[in-house]
């Protein structure tokens, strides 16, 4: 006697359509799953008021580039590392020397860019000197003797002496500096960790059904 069994429809074409099923389910939600964390990433920067710069520098990439597979990933990151890693964890900045931070008041204005400017780019962007004032008690200056334009910028005086000439503060300078954290992005890295099966599944469903549609 022979004995046999027949299965019908084949079972490896079933097993066939069943991977294929499962990479596309795994690739489609690892996609999702990355677009969704680089807006939540976003979304906090922009609530945070770092700027738009910053904000655009979330990206992401799911791999495989391009096909399907059920390793499928996906990576969100930042260009500006260092600069996402100090908001996220309120580092304490002190001199690389030793010595003053110098903390640029309304009066230094901006460079280019919007970019705050060092003490020595502000000299050489003013044509004036800075002074530095020792305060015992807070944080000491440096000033420029010049005076306020219109918009309040630290500028030149045209007097050389007396009404219209003034000493204007234009950098505090401080040992040290500690960052307010602004950020948490390791919580939405986390929660969208978590939510991974349950996406893998429901995309899953959903081609299935597509296919038997």
């Amino acid at each position: 006697m022979k004995l046999g069994i027949e299965i019908t429809p084949d079972l490896a074409a079933l097993m066939t359509a069943e991977i294929k099923t499962g990479e596309k389910a795994v690739t489609a939600a690892m996609r999702e799953a990355g677009s969704g964390l680089k807006q939540s990433w976003r979304g906090r920067i922009t609530r945070a008021g770092l700027g738009r710069r910053l904000t655009n520098s979330i990206r992401n990439q799911t791999y495989p580039r391009s096909g399907q597979s059920l390793n499928a990933a996906a990576l969100v990151w930042s260009k500006a590392p260092e600069i996402i890693g100090a908001h996220e964890t309120g580092p304490l900045i002190r001199s690389k020397d030793g010595f003053w931070l110098a903390i640029p008041l309304p009066a230094a204005g901006k460079g280019a860019r919007g970019k705050a400017l060092s003490p020595g780019e502000w000299e050489r962007r003013r044509g004036l000197r800075l002074r530095f004032v020792y305060r015992r008690r807070g944080p000491s200056l440096l000033v420029a003797d010049g005076r306020l334009n219109n918009r309040g910028l630290g500028v030149a005086s045209r007097a050389k002496i007396g009404r219209g000439r003034a000493s204007v503060p234009i950098f505090l300078l401080v040992p040290q500096v500690k960052l307010h954290k602004r950020l948490d992005l390791d919580r939405d890295a986390r929660k969208a960790q978590a939510a991974v099966p349950g996406l893998i599944v429901a995309k899953w469903v959903e081609a299935k059904a597509h296919n038997t549609g």
